[in-house]
């Protein structure tokens, strides 16, 4: 009966939680790797769809200020929301070197908007999405949290960039639009992910796995047109 009490009680206390599996720490190069390449590709991305515009209104400082929000603006809300110190694109300023790194890119050669630099486009922002959302999900699972706050904070760093990015020009973010899948993707990176690391996949190989779905999903989506609909057409 004593043995039975303490299984049961380890039951209740597991159970509620949908805890993963204690999460072996990522190595700080492997980690670092998959969030300066992020970072750097975000920057990147967000600066090009700005300096694309037709009649783009921005100077410099207003596509490099965007671009560093594209960039790093996800990390610091995931990091805001763990509440584990300052968030690390403030603790590492390397990370904002990047991202004005990858801005600064963008302003130098986006104006050759060419059918090449369009399918660039597409891969920075498609390489992006995976990067962000297992790098988010990583720093989760070194926190110790569970799967649906992991799968959250993967997400957020995928899609808080781009949001802070047009909130801060003006516009609704696109994330909350019918539109290009881009959080649903996310979405299913981040389950195989953790689902993968769940499963006793090594960390490493999850990772690789995660970002390349999120990767490709996101080039298919784009090259077939996949798209959410309103609400409103639904009924």
């Amino acid at each position: 009966m004593h043995v039975q009490s303490i299984l049961l009680n380890q039951v209740i206390q597991v159970g509620p939680t949908i805890a993963l599996p204690p999460p072996e720490r990522i190595s700080d190069v492997f980690f670092r790797f998959f969030e300066v390449a992020a970072i750097s590709l975000g920057a990147l991305g967000g600066a090009l769809s700005l300096r694309r515009e037709r009649r783009s209104p921005y100077d410099v400082i207003g596509l490099l200020g965007l671009g560093l929000l594209s960039g790093v603006g996800g990390g610091i809300v995931r990091d805001i929301l763990l509440g584990d110190g300052p968030p690390l694109a403030l603790q590492h300023p390397s990370y904002l070197a990047y991202a004005l790194i990858g801005a600064a890119t963008a302003i130098l050669f986006g104006h050759t908007v060419g059918p090449r630099m369009l399918a660039f486009m597409n891969i920075v922002d498609a390489l992006a999405l995976g990067l962000f959302t297992v790098s988010g999900a990583t720093r989760a699972l070194n926190a110790h949290l569970g799967f649906l706050p992991c799968l959250m904070l993967g997400v957020t760093t995928a899609v808080g960039g781009g949001a802070l990015k047009d909130l801060f020009s003006g516009k609704p973010p696109a994330t909350f639009q019918e539109g290009e899948l881009y959080a649903l993707v996310s979405t299913i990176a981040a389950a195989c992910f953790l689902t993968l690391h769940h499963l006793g996949t090594p960390l490493q190989r999850a990772a690789s796995i995660g970002t390349t779905i999120g990767f490709v999903l996101r080039l298919l989506a784009i090259r077939y047109g996949w798209r959410t609909r309103a609400i409103e057409t639904l009924s």
